[in-house]
Protein backbone atom coordinates (compact mmCIF):
# COMPACT_ATOMS: atom_id res chain seq x y z
CA UNK A 1 0.00 0.00 0.00
CA UNK A 2 1.15 3.48 -1.01
CA UNK A 3 0.79 5.82 1.56
CA UNK A 4 -0.40 9.77 0.36
CA UNK A 5 1.91 12.51 1.32
CA UNK A 6 1.48 16.09 1.60
CA UNK A 7 -1.64 17.70 1.00
CA UNK A 8 -4.00 14.04 -0.50
CA UNK A 9 -5.52 12.28 2.04
CA UNK A 10 -6.07 8.86 0.85
CA UNK A 11 -3.77 6.43 -0.96
CA UNK A 12 -3.65 5.80 -5.03
CA UNK A 13 -5.10 2.57 -5.06
CA UNK A 14 -8.52 3.18 -6.42
CA UNK A 15 -11.70 5.78 -6.09
CA UNK A 16 -13.90 6.30 -2.93
CA UNK A 17 -16.91 7.44 -4.77
CA UNK A 18 -18.45 3.90 -4.67
CA UNK A 19 -19.28 4.47 -1.14
CA UNK A 20 -22.12 6.12 -0.94
CA UNK A 21 -23.00 9.24 0.93
CA UNK A 22 -25.50 9.39 3.72
CA UNK A 23 -27.98 12.06 4.50
CA UNK A 24 -29.34 12.47 7.92
CA UNK A 25 -33.57 11.61 6.80
CA UNK A 26 -32.54 8.91 4.56
CA UNK A 27 -32.77 5.06 5.31
CA UNK A 28 -29.79 3.85 3.61
CA UNK A 29 -27.25 3.66 6.15
CA UNK A 30 -23.60 2.29 4.81
CA UNK A 31 -21.65 0.59 7.38
CA UNK A 32 -19.25 -0.58 5.36
CA UNK A 33 -18.47 3.20 4.71
CA UNK A 34 -15.02 3.25 6.34
CA UNK A 35 -13.47 6.53 4.35
CA UNK A 36 -13.61 9.62 6.76
CA UNK A 37 -13.63 7.85 10.03
CA UNK A 38 -10.59 8.95 11.28
CA UNK A 39 -11.67 12.81 10.04
CA UNK A 40 -14.29 12.76 11.59
CA UNK A 41 -13.10 12.93 15.12
CA UNK A 42 -12.15 15.98 13.72
CA UNK A 43 -15.21 16.86 11.71
CA UNK A 44 -17.98 15.05 14.40
CA UNK A 45 -20.60 17.39 16.02
CA UNK A 46 -19.33 15.30 19.04
CA UNK A 47 -15.55 17.12 19.29
CA UNK A 48 -16.02 19.65 21.55
CA UNK A 49 -19.51 19.44 22.09
CA UNK A 50 -19.08 18.20 26.03
CA UNK A 51 -18.04 21.51 28.09
CA UNK A 52 -15.59 20.67 31.41
CA UNK A 53 -17.15 20.16 34.27
CA UNK A 54 -16.01 22.15 37.95
CA UNK A 55 -16.53 20.22 41.01
CA UNK A 56 -20.24 20.39 41.36
CA UNK A 57 -20.93 19.09 37.95
CA UNK A 58 -22.13 22.91 36.38
CA UNK A 59 -20.89 22.93 32.34
CA UNK A 60 -17.74 25.50 31.88
CA UNK A 61 -18.56 27.39 28.57
CA UNK A 62 -15.85 26.99 26.05
CA UNK A 63 -15.02 29.13 23.70
CA UNK A 64 -16.09 27.42 19.97
CA UNK A 65 -12.94 26.79 18.31
CA UNK A 66 -11.37 29.28 15.56
CA UNK A 67 -12.39 28.73 12.08
CA UNK A 68 -10.10 27.02 9.57
CA UNK A 69 -8.33 29.58 7.09
CA UNK A 70 -6.58 29.38 4.33
CA UNK A 71 -4.90 32.42 2.45
CA UNK A 72 -6.07 34.54 5.50
CA UNK A 73 -9.48 33.99 4.57
CA UNK A 74 -12.00 30.73 6.36
CA UNK A 75 -12.22 27.48 4.06
CA UNK A 76 -16.21 27.10 4.85
CA UNK A 77 -16.66 28.18 1.32
CA UNK A 78 -19.48 30.92 1.95
CA UNK A 79 -17.12 32.67 4.05
CA UNK A 80 -14.14 32.31 1.63
CA UNK A 81 -15.74 33.42 -1.71
CA UNK A 82 -16.00 37.48 -0.67
CA UNK A 83 -13.18 37.10 1.20
CA UNK A 84 -10.54 35.82 -1.26
CA UNK A 85 -12.01 37.68 -4.19
CA UNK A 86 -11.41 41.14 -2.10
CA UNK A 87 -7.80 39.97 -1.72
CA UNK A 88 -7.36 38.53 -5.01
CA UNK A 89 -8.22 42.89 -6.25
CA UNK A 90 -4.79 44.22 -4.68
CA UNK A 91 -2.87 41.00 -5.33
CA UNK A 92 -0.37 40.92 -7.97
CA UNK A 93 0.20 37.43 -9.23
CA UNK A 94 3.78 36.46 -10.37
CA UNK A 95 3.49 36.06 -14.50
CA UNK A 96 4.12 33.31 -16.74
CA UNK A 97 5.92 34.51 -19.99
CA UNK A 98 2.82 35.31 -22.11
CA UNK A 99 1.73 37.65 -18.90
CA UNK A 100 -0.64 36.00 -17.42
CA UNK A 101 -0.92 34.92 -13.55
CA UNK A 102 1.23 31.57 -12.76
CA UNK A 103 -0.70 29.41 -11.77
CA UNK A 104 1.84 26.70 -12.40
CA UNK A 105 2.39 23.88 -9.77
CA UNK A 106 0.84 21.32 -7.28
CA UNK A 107 -2.39 22.25 -5.95
CA UNK A 108 -5.39 20.34 -3.54
CA UNK A 109 -9.21 21.33 -3.01
CA UNK A 110 -9.60 22.32 0.50
CA UNK A 111 -12.55 21.80 1.16
CA UNK A 112 -12.76 18.48 2.03
CA UNK A 113 -16.68 17.27 2.37
CA UNK A 114 -17.23 18.24 -1.10
CA UNK A 115 -16.53 14.79 -2.71
CA UNK A 116 -19.27 13.16 -0.28
CA UNK A 117 -21.88 16.03 -0.59
CA UNK A 118 -22.01 19.61 -1.93
CA UNK A 119 -24.72 20.41 -0.20
CA UNK A 120 -24.48 21.37 3.95
CA UNK A 121 -24.52 17.99 5.51
CA UNK A 122 -23.56 16.71 9.28
CA UNK A 123 -21.06 14.14 10.07
CA UNK A 124 -22.23 10.88 10.03
CA UNK A 125 -20.36 7.34 10.19
CA UNK A 126 -17.69 7.45 7.04
CA UNK A 127 -19.07 11.27 6.06
CA UNK A 128 -17.34 13.55 6.57
CA UNK A 129 -19.43 16.73 7.41
CA UNK A 130 -19.49 20.14 5.74
CA UNK A 131 -21.11 23.77 5.03
CA UNK A 132 -21.48 23.04 1.72
CA UNK A 133 -20.11 23.97 -1.28
CA UNK A 134 -22.60 26.04 -2.96
CA UNK A 135 -22.64 29.92 -2.14
CA UNK A 136 -25.66 30.53 -4.44
CA UNK A 137 -28.70 30.03 -3.83
CA UNK A 138 -28.49 31.38 -0.18
CA UNK A 139 -29.71 28.31 1.15
CA UNK A 140 -26.33 26.72 -0.19
CA UNK A 141 -28.86 23.83 -1.69
CA UNK A 142 -28.69 23.03 -5.05
CA UNK A 143 -32.37 24.05 -6.91
CA UNK A 144 -34.06 21.44 -8.40
CA UNK A 145 -37.10 21.63 -10.27
CA UNK A 146 -39.95 18.96 -8.28
CA UNK A 147 -39.09 16.07 -10.47
CA UNK A 148 -35.44 16.57 -10.65
CA UNK A 149 -35.31 16.57 -6.60
CA UNK A 150 -37.49 13.98 -6.93
CA UNK A 151 -34.88 11.79 -8.99
CA UNK A 152 -31.80 12.60 -6.89
CA UNK A 153 -33.64 11.38 -3.94
CA UNK A 154 -34.48 8.05 -5.50
CA UNK A 155 -30.59 7.88 -6.70
CA UNK A 156 -29.58 8.19 -2.92
CA UNK A 157 -31.83 6.08 -1.35
CA UNK A 158 -32.21 3.30 -4.12
CA UNK A 159 -29.30 3.26 -6.56
CA UNK A 160 -26.29 4.88 -4.88
CA UNK A 161 -23.73 2.58 -5.90
CA UNK A 162 -24.63 3.55 -9.33
CA UNK A 163 -22.14 6.56 -8.98
CA UNK A 164 -20.05 6.48 -12.57
CA UNK A 165 -16.95 7.16 -10.16
CA UNK A 166 -17.39 4.42 -8.55
CA UNK A 167 -17.29 2.18 -11.58
CA UNK A 168 -13.70 4.80 -12.34
CA UNK A 169 -15.66 6.61 -15.01
CA UNK A 170 -13.93 10.04 -15.54
CA UNK A 171 -15.90 12.33 -12.91
CA UNK A 172 -16.61 15.10 -14.94
CA UNK A 173 -16.64 19.15 -14.20
CA UNK A 174 -16.23 20.77 -11.47
CA UNK A 175 -16.31 17.27 -9.76
CA UNK A 176 -12.92 16.23 -11.18
CA UNK A 177 -11.65 19.44 -9.37
CA UNK A 178 -12.31 18.46 -5.83
CA UNK A 179 -12.17 14.51 -5.70
CA UNK A 180 -9.82 13.64 -3.18
CA UNK A 181 -6.32 13.81 -4.74
CA UNK A 182 -3.59 15.96 -6.13
CA UNK A 183 -3.46 18.06 -9.32
CA UNK A 184 -0.98 19.92 -11.26
CA UNK A 185 -1.45 23.49 -12.93
CA UNK A 186 0.76 23.49 -16.31
CA UNK A 187 0.74 26.93 -18.34
CA UNK A 188 2.00 26.45 -21.78
CA UNK A 189 1.81 29.58 -24.07
CA UNK A 190 -2.18 29.73 -25.28
CA UNK A 191 -3.00 26.05 -23.06
CA UNK A 192 -3.81 25.97 -19.26
CA UNK A 193 -3.07 22.47 -18.61
CA UNK A 194 -4.54 20.63 -15.41
CA UNK A 195 -3.00 17.10 -14.56
CA UNK A 196 -5.24 15.27 -12.18
CA UNK A 197 -4.03 12.28 -10.25
CA UNK A 198 -7.39 10.79 -9.86
CA UNK A 199 -8.26 8.53 -12.94
CA UNK A 200 -4.93 9.73 -15.09
CA UNK A 201 -7.54 12.55 -15.73
CA UNK A 202 -6.04 15.58 -17.47
CA UNK A 203 -7.30 18.57 -19.36
CA UNK A 204 -5.94 20.85 -22.47
CA UNK A 205 -7.52 24.14 -21.86
CA UNK A 206 -7.16 26.71 -25.06
CA UNK A 207 -7.37 30.01 -23.89
CA UNK A 208 -8.00 31.97 -27.10
CA UNK A 209 -11.79 31.71 -26.75
CA UNK A 210 -12.12 29.47 -29.72
CA UNK A 211 -15.39 28.03 -30.62
CA UNK A 212 -16.78 25.05 -28.43
CA UNK A 213 -16.96 21.53 -30.76
CA UNK A 214 -20.50 20.85 -32.56
CA UNK A 215 -22.98 20.52 -30.01
CA UNK A 216 -24.19 17.46 -30.90
CA UNK A 217 -20.61 15.68 -29.78
CA UNK A 218 -21.16 14.45 -26.48
CA UNK A 219 -17.74 13.43 -24.41
CA UNK A 220 -17.04 12.38 -20.73
CA UNK A 221 -15.07 15.37 -20.02
CA UNK A 222 -16.72 17.70 -22.20
CA UNK A 223 -15.26 20.67 -24.49
CA UNK A 224 -13.37 23.13 -22.26
CA UNK A 225 -12.47 26.69 -23.64
CA UNK A 226 -10.82 29.53 -21.57
CA UNK A 227 -10.01 33.04 -22.10
CA UNK A 228 -9.08 35.32 -19.50
CA UNK A 229 -10.48 38.15 -17.84
CA UNK A 230 -8.20 40.53 -16.04
CA UNK A 231 -6.01 37.97 -13.87
CA UNK A 232 -8.98 35.55 -13.68
CA UNK A 233 -9.43 32.54 -16.41
CA UNK A 234 -12.65 31.51 -17.44
CA UNK A 235 -13.59 28.34 -18.50
CA UNK A 236 -16.80 27.50 -20.71
CA UNK A 237 -17.42 23.59 -20.50
CA UNK A 238 -20.55 22.04 -22.46
CA UNK A 239 -20.87 19.16 -24.30
CA UNK A 240 -20.87 16.88 -21.64
CA UNK A 241 -22.69 13.32 -21.78
CA UNK A 242 -24.47 14.00 -18.89
CA UNK A 243 -23.92 11.01 -16.66
CA UNK A 244 -21.68 12.13 -14.10
CA UNK A 245 -22.85 12.77 -10.62
CA UNK A 246 -21.14 15.53 -8.74
CA UNK A 247 -20.84 13.71 -5.51
CA UNK A 248 -21.71 10.70 -3.64
CA UNK A 249 -24.80 12.05 -2.50
CA UNK A 250 -26.78 11.73 -6.02
CA UNK A 251 -26.72 14.96 -7.51
CA UNK A 252 -26.81 14.01 -10.99
CA UNK A 253 -26.14 15.81 -14.30
CA UNK A 254 -27.50 15.86 -18.05
CA UNK A 255 -25.88 16.20 -21.10
CA UNK A 256 -27.23 19.78 -21.18
CA UNK A 257 -25.08 21.11 -18.66
CA UNK A 258 -23.27 24.04 -19.01
CA UNK A 259 -19.93 25.59 -16.06
CA UNK A 260 -18.53 28.51 -16.44
CA UNK A 261 -15.25 28.14 -14.20
CA UNK A 262 -13.25 30.94 -12.68
CA UNK A 263 -9.27 30.56 -11.82
CA UNK A 264 -8.65 33.23 -9.48
CA UNK A 265 -4.91 33.61 -7.21
CA UNK A 266 -5.40 35.24 -3.55
CA UNK A 267 -2.13 34.89 -3.11
CA UNK A 268 1.23 32.77 -3.93
CA UNK A 269 -0.41 29.98 -2.11
CA UNK A 270 -3.65 30.06 -2.78
CA UNK A 271 -6.66 30.00 -5.56
CA UNK A 272 -10.05 30.40 -5.61
CA UNK A 273 -12.10 28.10 -7.45
CA UNK A 274 -15.78 28.97 -8.75
CA UNK A 275 -18.40 27.24 -10.68
CA UNK A 276 -21.07 28.12 -11.94
CA UNK A 277 -24.03 25.70 -13.43
CA UNK A 278 -26.83 25.55 -15.81
CA UNK A 279 -29.27 23.63 -16.95
CA UNK A 280 -33.07 24.76 -17.29
CA UNK A 281 -34.26 21.19 -17.67
CA UNK A 282 -33.35 20.30 -13.58
CA UNK A 283 -32.71 23.87 -12.17
CA UNK A 284 -34.90 26.50 -11.80
CA UNK A 285 -32.20 28.85 -11.61
CA UNK A 286 -28.32 28.34 -12.10
CA UNK A 287 -26.04 28.21 -9.08
CA UNK A 288 -22.39 28.78 -8.03
CA UNK A 289 -20.42 26.61 -5.52
CA UNK A 290 -16.85 27.97 -4.67
CA UNK A 291 -13.66 26.17 -3.69
CA UNK A 292 -10.45 27.26 -1.47
CA UNK A 293 -6.83 25.64 -3.30
CA UNK A 294 -4.09 25.16 -1.34
CA UNK A 295 -0.58 24.94 -2.83
CA UNK A 296 1.41 21.66 -2.04
CA UNK A 297 4.90 22.98 -1.48
CA UNK A 298 6.38 19.86 -0.14
CA UNK A 299 9.60 18.17 -1.45
CA UNK A 300 10.36 16.04 -4.14
CA UNK A 301 6.17 15.94 -4.32
CA UNK A 302 5.06 14.75 -7.33
CA UNK A 303 1.46 12.95 -8.46
CA UNK A 304 1.72 8.93 -8.12
CA UNK A 305 0.71 6.46 -10.41
CA UNK A 306 -2.82 5.89 -10.16
CA UNK A 307 -4.96 2.30 -10.01
CA UNK A 308 -9.30 2.89 -10.21
CA UNK A 309 -10.35 -0.70 -9.03
CA UNK A 310 -14.22 -1.42 -9.29
CA UNK A 311 -15.79 -2.85 -6.27
CA UNK A 312 -11.98 -1.81 -4.16
CA UNK A 313 -12.82 -3.70 -1.09
CA UNK A 314 -9.64 -2.30 0.96
CA UNK A 315 -11.20 0.67 2.09
CA UNK A 316 -10.22 1.11 5.84
CA UNK A 317 -6.43 2.05 4.60
CA UNK A 318 -7.42 4.68 2.61
CA UNK A 319 -6.65 6.81 5.75
CA UNK A 320 -3.34 5.23 6.57
CA UNK A 321 -1.89 8.54 6.13
CA UNK A 322 -3.47 10.64 9.35
CA UNK A 323 -1.37 13.59 8.45
CA UNK A 324 -3.14 14.64 5.57
CA UNK A 325 -3.13 18.27 5.71
CA UNK A 326 -6.86 17.30 4.04
CA UNK A 327 -7.67 16.39 7.08
CA UNK A 328 -6.37 19.09 9.57
CA UNK A 329 -8.98 21.65 10.70
CA UNK A 330 -11.86 19.51 9.66
CA UNK A 331 -14.27 21.15 11.68
CA UNK A 332 -16.14 21.98 9.05
CA UNK A 333 -19.07 19.55 10.25
CA UNK A 334 -22.40 20.85 10.54
CA UNK A 335 -23.17 21.82 14.57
Amino acid sequence: MTHRRGLQPFDSRGDTQHLGSVRPNMRLRFLKLTVGAVALLGASPLTGAFAQTGGGGDAIPQAPPPPAMIGGCPKDPASFHPCALAKAKTYKAARTPDGHPDFQGYWANQETAAPWDIEPHPATFGVVGGPGDIIDPPDHKIPYTAAALAKRNDIIENHPYDDPQAHCAPAGIPRQNYTPFGIQILQPPGYFVILYEAQHMYRVIPTDGRPHIPADIKLWQGDSVGHWEGDTLVVDYTNTNGKHWFDMAGNFETPNLHVVERFTMVDGDTFHYEARIEDSTIYTRPWTMALPFGRNKEKDYYLLEFACREGEHDLQHYLDDKSSEQFKGSDTGKK
